[in-house]
């Protein structure tokens, strides 16, 4: 087998054209898949926090309840000290006790107020949380079935090109292997930097691929004839003539029909 170096220049036209093909191919299934796996993942991380605000409002609630149950037991404390302050009341010596007697009596009928008034908002709180809760219970739910709607398509899709893909990647290095490594470099920056990832094109109707900027009939000619490898001026895409184009597109198309 000759080196890389000493392969003719239609030899490398036809590698990399047939490397643009195999790559182009990749691209279509990647794009197949869209935005779905990006879309997946925020709805997980979607899913995640919703998860975790339940679980904070359900924490929110306990919390609640325990106050309110301080709050009880703090006004059946108070009712038990009134019970005893009256019963003292009765037995007093002089006004001094008795006002003093009716001042813990008056403390603790405000802590009872105090404490009504704090259960009646601790309630409202409540009542709060719970139609949060609903509301986000709701969400959850609906976020939870478009995400396994999501995962099924998407899953779908991988199991329908996660092979086919994985082979394209592989016949892209080696196919990359045939070519000299200057070419490659120049492959992957120019399919870097065009739309669609194209940086082998044909010629169509007088332009290159993909442009409106007609090629001069000389510089036609001379990517015909395949003596040396020649770039669209406007663009920097490599150039082949639709002869070579459809030869290579038809062997390619045959070895995808293989994977």
């Amino acid at each position: 087998m000759a080196k890389k170096e000493d392969s003719s220049v239609e030899a490398k036209l036809r590698a990399l054209y047939d490397l643009q093909l195999i790559d182009s191919r990749v691209d279509e299934i990647r794009n197949v898949r869209g935005e779905l796996p990006l879309e997946v993942e925020d709805l997980e991380d979607e899913v995640l926090g919703l998860k975790t605000r339940m679980d904070k409002l359900k924490t929110d609630l306990e919390t609640i309840n325990f106050e309110i149950g301080a709050k009880k037991n703090l006004i059946e404390e108070a009712k038990t000290l009134i019970k005893k302050y009256t019963e003292q009341q009765k037995n007093v010596r002089n006004s001094r006790e008795f006002n003093s007697i009716s001042k813990e009596l008056e403390f603790q009928e405000l802590e009872i107020q105090l404490a009504e008034k704090n259960i009646k908002e601790f309630k409202a709180q409540i009542e709060q949380k719970k139609e949060v809760i609903s509301e986000t219970k709701e969400r959850l739910a609906e976020r939870e079935a478009h995400l396994k709607h999501k995962k099924g398509e998407l899953n779908a899709i991988l199991a329908e090109t996660e092979k086919e893909e994985k082979a394209l990647l592989e016949e892209s290095i080696k196919f990359q292997d045939k070519i000299e490594e200057r070419l490659v470099k120049a492959y992957a920056r120019i399919r870097n930097n065009v739309k669609n990832g194209l940086a082998v094109v044909p010629i169509e109707r007088g332009a290159s691929g993909g442009s409106f900027f007609t090629i001069p009939p000389q510089v036609q000619v001379e990517i015909a004839s395949r003596k040396k490898i020649i770039t669209d001026e406007h663009s920097g895409r490599i150039l082949v003539d639709p002869a070579l184009a459809d030869e290579e597109q038809e062997k390619m198309e045959k070895f995808f029909a293989k994977l």
